[in-house]
């Protein structure tokens, strides 16, 4: 099968060669070119370096083409796969800075939440030009799979205004389901129903997870015919690991009576309750890992892979190739995906796509994630019903948000944005109105560069901002660096633990939310 792949981002050091290895461990796809683009020149040829080396030490005849000309990649291509982070670190770092200095402290701040909401203003119209693409230049059908977040504002954004077919990829249901595997696992050893030395593996459980992105609810769980969900708030807090790292979960699991998809870190900035007080956060969270709550945690490890990469390149050449081999293969869904249209080999996973009376008490027109089936016949999302009323309820409220900063990002509309950003739990939860409206003008004239819907308004954002300050009605920023935050390793640093700042640098996965989850 000779296809063309488009992977749009691909200076993404762990998504791309990641990516490319799970799909060239699929026999058919040996013949497969990957037309890599990135804006960075050099960031993608030091990927394309690496993605050509581990072909050849392969043996597959797959071929890698780079290029900075996003309409030339996607030209002729059956999949599009996006990884993009529109605007980069240093975007990123005004997503995690600006929020804090009006008392939002955020661990992530790519999904909702100031940083998130802002990102998905970047992201979305960026989006939308590569769904141009898509439609004028892609062969016919082709399909546009997702990784850059915000996953919702994005895939929702594309599928409404980009006329493509997009579906939204994440690892956090794998991740979670990892999670809940080893609780029942140490839970039935203590019970005498698995021997001292057994191993159990994720699919030994079987669950169904459905919600938003990122606020996904473990509405089935089950082990050999019993119904688990009963005993979860029990078994995790009876873990010895996540008894601390993920006590924000643990919280919600006990209040509400479903475990949710996402990291402690992640979970905490998308409710109102856990991270609007800075004496509290500390209870909240653990330091062990960043994905437990640091503040501004996933731009340190994305800041100090990028400088490490970049420093530790050569050495990365030197390293024995990874082999395409089924073991090796990841737990992203991209390729299974891939797999099963292709090949008609059936594959099960969750998926984020637009609502169609699949959540019924969620709006339809809003994107979900819920389980999904793929073979030849395609994409095929079953009904899963009403979710349990208080999961859908906070869904319900992050929806909202999304649906407002879908709109404020495609029609470049200020009010709209700041009506977003006043009704994010955690935002609104901190900050009074006019906090909000200083502090979305101020992230507006920051990223200008990255915001070419919003080019009109940047300006009457500043003078605004500058009147505010003449006449003393400014609000008053907080001087802070955040409940938890911690130091961005310098490169000398990490070379005191090279081993470990090479794997950080090549993680797709970040967070080692899949596989090893505990």
């Amino acid at each position: 099968m000779a296809l063309r792949i488009a992977m749009i981002g691909a200076g993404s050091i762990g998504f791309t060669r990641r990516l490319m290895g799970d799909l060239l461990t699929v026999p058919e796809f040996g013949d497969t070119t990957f037309a890599l683009m990135d804006i960075s020149p050099d960031n993608l040829d030091m990927v394309g370096q690496l993605c050509r080396r581990d072909i050849a030490a392969n043996g597959v005849p797959a071929q890698v083409e780079t290029t900075t000309d996003r309409r030339r990649a996607v030209a002729d291509a059956d999949y599009v796969i996006c990884m993009i982070r529109q605007g980069g670190l240093e975007a990123f770092q005004t997503d995690i800075d600006i929020p804090l200095m009006y008392g939002i402290d955020q661990c992530v701040g790519d999904t909702l939440c100031a940083g998130g909401i802002l990102y998905g203003q970047r992201t979305a119209i960026a989006l939308l030009d590569i769904c141009r693409d898509i439609r004028e230049v892609a062969r016919p059908g082709a399909l546009f799979l997702n990784y850059s977040n915000p996953m919702a504002i994005n895939t929702w954004a594309c599928n409404q205004y980009g006329g493509v077919n997009t579906v939204g990829l994440c690892h956090g249901v794998q991740g979670a389901h990892w999670q809940i595997t080893r609780c029942i696992e140490l839970w039935a050893k203590a019970q005498g129903l698995l021997p001292a030395d057994a191993t159990l593996q994720r699919r030994d459980v079987d669950v169904v997870a459905a919600g938003i992105n990122h606020q996904t609810w473990f509405i089935k769980v089950q082990w050999q015919g019993r119904d688990m969900i009963p005993l979860l708030p029990e078994l995790f807090a009876a873990h010895p690991q996540f008894s601390r790292t993920e006590k924000v979960r643990i919280d919600v699991l006990r209040r509400f009576g479903y475990y949710s998809t996402e990291s402690n870190g992640h979970l905490s900035e998308y409710l109102p309750w856990y991270r609007k007080r800075v004496d509290e956060i500390g209870r909240w969270i653990d330091l062990s890992s960043w994905i437990n709550g640091e503040t501004g945690g996933y731009l340190r490890v994305c800041t100090e892979g990028r400088n490490w990469f970049e420093t530790d390149f050569p050495n990365w050449l030197q390293a024995d190739p990874p082999r395409f081999v089924p073991e090796q293969r990841s737990e992203e869904h991209g390729s299974y995906i891939i797999e099963g249209l292709e090949t008609g080999r059936p594959y099960r996973g969750h998926f984020n796509v637009v609502n169609r009376g699949h959540v019924t008490n969620l709006p339809d027109g809003c994107v979900v994630e819920i389980p999904g089936y793929v073979d030849r016949n395609g994409i095929n999302m079953p009904v899963v019903g009403d979710l349990p009323l208080g999961c859908a309820a906070t869904c319900n409220a992050s929806v909202q948000v999304q649906k407002l900063a879908v709109e404020a990002a495609v029609h470049g509309d200020v009010n709209l944005l700041k009506l977003a950003m006043l009704h994010d739990p955690l935002t609104g939860a901190v900050c009074n109105p006019e906090e909000v409206w200083q502090l979305t003008d101020q992230m507006l004239v920051a990223q200008a560069a990255w915001l070419p819907q919003y080019a009109a308004e940047v300006p009457a954002a500043a003078a605004r901002l500058a009147a505010a300050e003449a006449d003393g009605t400014r609000v008053k920023l907080i001087e802070t660096q955040g409940a938890a935050r911690l130091q961005t390793k310098t490169v000398e640093e990490m070379q005191q633990r090279a081993a470990e700042a090479r794997a950080n640098a090549q993680a797709a996965d970040k967070g080692k939310m899949t596989k090893n989850a505990g």
